[in-house]
């Protein structure tokens, strides 16, 4: 009875032995379970913020021209302004819609030009046409440190380039023509001068000009808004037509996009490159004296000293004033209360509007405006 009780007790501790030793493994296997789900849920914190700061721009990577997100090559990068014709025979026109701010201008026998600015003309294999420079136009690129490309000019035009105020661009010098421009085959001289991509690049080497920004200009032409300005104290502006007489160009506000689609010649404008219309989310109409240089037909228009405006943006405008002090200087804007304007972030036309031509133009609300004319 003694050996058969000392025997039971031996299996009982056997026993015993076995079931604390699994209770001891089968809790070393829950902590492990529970700290791979914790270091999972870590990881998983730790990738979702990297791919956070992924998407993330870096700071200071925003175009100058638009406040929108630029490639890090092009960061204090000089833009390029190209001199582009806007008659019937030129349309359609190449590379609008990758222009940060574009300039229309009345030039002789009532048609406009544009002066498109550039900070990014990466990968473009037709931009244009190209055409002539005018005084104006040389001064407008200047303010924007900006590489002025253009086809000729004028003979006052000429005088401001052999200023040297900008550095230029000229399809008249034979070797800048023969590797920054060429002529297209669809259309006749002197609508089918273009440049490129590649052109411009090769125009800048050949010349030595600098492609880095002024530290005088590390800021930029204008002020953005940090959040979207709405102009609550504005004027409705569903519609905005402007009086230059051969193309007849008019925005219509389109509030799902918050955009200005522009019209001319009656129809939506194109860009070519892209096939889409051309739209802006910020328009300024700049009124400006203007005159006639002596025994021409050549305009001069005055864009020292100051004067009346509008800013348009957002379905809504306002009255401005801009000034300018020298050649050298900056056009400001600013509202009536002596704070300079803020964009919105987006392409931005600006309209140099002769003094005899302010009265014709319009800006309606939206019962009185409409997409046709």
């Amino acid at each position: 009875m003694k050996k058969r009780t000392l025997e039971w007790i031996r299996r009982q501790a056997l026993m015993i032995a076995v079931f604390t030793l699994v209770i001891a493994v089968a809790a070393a296997c829950g902590k492990k379970d529970e700290a791979s789900e914790e270091d999972f849920e870590i990881d998983q914190e730790e990738v979702g913020e990297a791919e956070e700061e992924e998407e993330e721009e870096p700071a200071g990577n925003l175009s100058l021209l638009t406040n929108e997100p630029l490639d890090e090559e092009r960061v204090g990068k000089r833009p390029v302004s190209i001199m582009i014709e806007n008659t019937r025979m030129a349309l359609p026109q190449y590379g609008l819609n990758e222009a940060g701010v574009v300039y229309e201008c009345p030039a002789e026998g009532g048609i406009t030009r544009f002066l498109a600015v550039f900070d990014d003309y990466s990968d473009m294999e037709r931009i244009g046409n190209v055409r002539s420079c005018r005084p104006y136009y040389a001064y407008i690129a200047a303010e924007y440190d900006s590489i002025y490309l253009h086809y000729g000019q004028s003979i006052h035009g000429k005088e401001v380039l052999d200023s040297g105020v900008v550095d230029d661009l000229n399809g008249l010098d034979g070797e800048v023509e023969r590797i920054v421009y060429y002529r297209s085959s669809d259309k006749k001289a002197p609508h089918n001068a273009y440049t490129s991509t590649e052109g411009i690049d090769n125009g800048i080497e050949k010349k030595g000009y600098e492609t880095d920004y002024e530290e005088s200009n590390p800021e930029g032409h204008f002020t953005f808004a940090e959040e979207e300005n709405t102009l609550p104290d504005g004027d409705d502006a569903e519609k905005v037509s402007l009086y230059f007489p051969t193309n007849n160009p008019y925005y219509v506000y389109d509030e799902d996009e918050k955009l200005y689609t522009r019209y001319q010649f009656g129809a939506p404008e194109t860009d070519a490159v892209d096939g889409n219309e051309v739209k802006a989310a910020n328009l300024i109409l700049q009124n400006v004296s203007s005159s006639i240089f002596p025994g021409t037909e050549y305009l001069d228009i005055a864009l020292n000293g100051s004067g009346s405006g509008k800013f348009i943006t957002r379905g809504k405008a306002v009255d401005i004033t801009w000034s300018k002090d020298s050649n050298s200087d900056i056009t400001h804007y600013y509202y009536d209360n002596g704070d300079e304007i803020e964009l919105n972030s987006g392409q931005t036309w600006v309209h140099l509007i002769e003094n005899a031509g302010v009265d014709r133009c319009s800006i309606t609300g939206s019962e009185d405006s409409s997409a046709a004319e």
